[in-house]
């Protein structure tokens, strides 16, 4: 099993996973709202459990410096998935928000531009490990998507801003999560005390857009020139991305745009009402104005 961009095996697991979602469904929809959580609670509880598993299997079991490293949840993927079994028995519609819109889009950019199996130079020796991201991944972006087609949570596209702000408070933990495993030695932050150097574990752009990476340079593209450029100090008008504070101005422009594209496909109706109350709410307001001219 080779997985390269658009290749037989890439569309295999996109397939596979798709279908996965689609059975799913036809099997549980018409089952007890009470099964329906279960079976999906497991999925979740799994997930959990094989993010520790996962160091009994190559490239983990094999690299013990590793293994201690990855055990943690060091990316948005890996906090997500050691929050959503607990965040499942949430009655917070924010909460419940931040799940589908992330885990859905995050899920999709995974399984669309799985970076992490494209990147493995031994892909058959470390095949379930590709197995494990692909069910990790797919997780994520499953049980929200089924959650709201089984009509336990409701979105609305009004609360489209509360994702993006959730996201920011996750890659806070995550940056300070790596500060900590940095000061007790599991991983360093810089390369020999590199100022420059962005670090070793870059995978949620913490530290900045990273080389020749295509979401990354995306994502710069909304920087301010302010939240890259040292402000004080030896190297004062250099570049160098503001740890977490440069994805503020990204995460919040372009988050919410693709969680209102998400959530009209659920919530259309709610918006259509609000935007036929606002335009006879400008037609009242016009033609008070004429008259009083």
């Amino acid at each position: 099993m080779i997985i390269k961009m658009f290749n037989g095996w890439y569309f295999f697991w996109v397939l596979l996973l798709a279908g996965l979602i689609v059975g799913l469904y036809f099997l549980l929809r018409n089952r007890s709202q009470m099964t329906q959580k279960i079976v999906l609670f497991s999925l979740l509880a799994f997930g959990f459990l094989l993010h520790f598993l996962k160091v009994y299997i190559p490239p983990y079991s094999v690299d013990e410096a590793r293994m201690l490293r990855d055990a943690w949840f060091v990316n948005i993927c890996g906090a997500n998935i050691a929050l959503f079994p607990f965040f499942f028995f949430s009655k917070n519609k924010r909460i419940w928000d931040y799940m589908f819109f992330i885990g859905v889009i995050s899920g999709l950019i995974a399984i669309f531009y799985p970076q992490e199996p494209l990147a493995k130079t031994n892909q058959l020796g470390e095949m379930l490990d590709i197995i494990r991201f692909y069910y990790h991944h797919w997780m994520l972006l499953a049980v929200p998507l089924l959650s709201v087609l089984f009509g336990h949570h409701k979105l609305s596209y009004r609360r489209v801003f509360g994702a993006p702000t959730g996201l920011l408070l996750l890659m806070l933990f995550i940056m300070l999560n790596q500060i900590f495993q940095s000061e007790i030695g599991f991983i360093p932050l810089r390369d020999a005390g590199e100022f420059f150097d962005i670090g070793y574990k870059n995978t949620s752009y913490i530290w900045g857009p990273g080389e020749n990476d295509a979401i990354g340079g995306f994502l710069a593209l909304f920087c301010p020139k302010f939240f890259r450029t040292v402000p004080v100090g030896q190297y004062v008008g250099m570049e160098k991305y503001w740890p977490w504070f440069w994805l503020i101005t990204p995460v919040y422009i372009i988050v919410p745009v693709l969680c209102f594209l998400i959530a009209l496909i659920f919530d259309h109706r709610s918006f259509v009402t609000d935007v036929r109350r606002l335009v006879a709410y400008l037609k009242v307001r016009f033609a008070a104005l004429k008259k009083a001219k």
